[in-house]
């Protein structure tokens, strides 16, 4: 987001914080803003309504009580309200708005319950599991198939097996992508996962599984690099052949044989 829309992504998110610490349900408030989320993309009317640069706030206001006023809790409510009467660069601002205040309180749910780690390592192991089942990608990314089937999918695969905070955010992710692929959401979650710690994400490459210690001194060397704590992915990658390679972002760190071996074809033959 830019602008004008930056500016009022922060203050929402600051009022999200404020809910959260007067004792709102973190669980029960990020399902809510999710359905808001949903009603938005589904009903153009109200998302006209609700962005239109020329209504009165005290209109959108009243607008967003008429909808959800007791419905949902008083603190979904006041978001709502804080995000719909705030200025955007972009109509489609409001929705992500909700969306991400939405997984950042599904992510406060589990920090409150211990599992934000699970949450992260959770997130990542599904999207690698997706990258390497196309029929399983294809089953969940598919827009004919319907939502329920996919919900029974996931809780076939997932359930008992991984946090009930990451089952509801690949859910939404697989269900509801407003229009990005699975990957994208998945990483797009997982990325607000590492920021409630203001840590980076980096995906880590290596031939063979690193050892805590070892494991320990790269996060350490990353954090003092970056100026960030660091989580790890790990992925074993038999291309590697040796060393490692990581990603943080768009960033690309190769210390790979492999990479040192292309990289002296490609002179050899200049």
């Amino acid at each position: 987001m830019r602008g004008a829309s930056r500016a009022s992504l922060s203050e929402a998110r600051e009022r999200l914080a404020a809910a959260l610490e007067a004792g709102a349900d973190a669980a029960q408030l990020g399902d809510e803003l999710f359905a808001v989320a949903q009603l938005l993309d589904s009903q153009p009317g109200v998302r006209r309504a609700l962005s239109d640069p020329s209504r009165s706030a005290a209109a959108k206001g009243g607008l967003v009580e008429a909808l959800l006023g007791g419905k949902v809790s008083p603190a979904a409510v006041e978001l709502v309200t804080v995000v719909a009467t705030s200025r955007w660069s972009a109509p489609r601002d409001q929705g992500d708005a909700i969306e991400q205040l939405a997984v950042l309180a599904v992510v406060a749910a589990a920090d409150e319950g211990g599992r934000l780690d699970e949450l992260e390592d959770e997130l990542f192991r599904f999207s690698r599991v997706v990258s390497s089942y196309p029929a399983l990608r294809t089953a969940l990314s598919n827009p004919a198939v319907a939502p329920e089937h996919k919900r029974e999918l996931l809780n076939s695969l997932l359930a008992g097996q991984v946090s009930p905070e990451t089952l509801q955010l690949v859910a939404q992710a697989a269900v509801h992508g407003r229009g990005r692929s699975l990957d994208a959401s998945l990483e797009e979650y997982a990325r607000l996962a590492a920021e409630r710690r203001e840590r980076l994400v980096a995906e880590v490459h290596v031939a063979i599984a690193l050892t805590a210690r070892q494991r320990g001194r790269l996060a350490a060397a990353l954090a003092a690099a970056y100026g960030h704590d660091v989580h790890l992915n790990i992925v074993l990658d038999p291309q590697v052949v040796g060393g490692l390679s990581v990603r943080i972002g768009d960033e690309l760190i190769d210390g790979s044989i492999a990479s040192r071996l292309a990289g002296l074809r490609r002179r050899l033959a200049a």
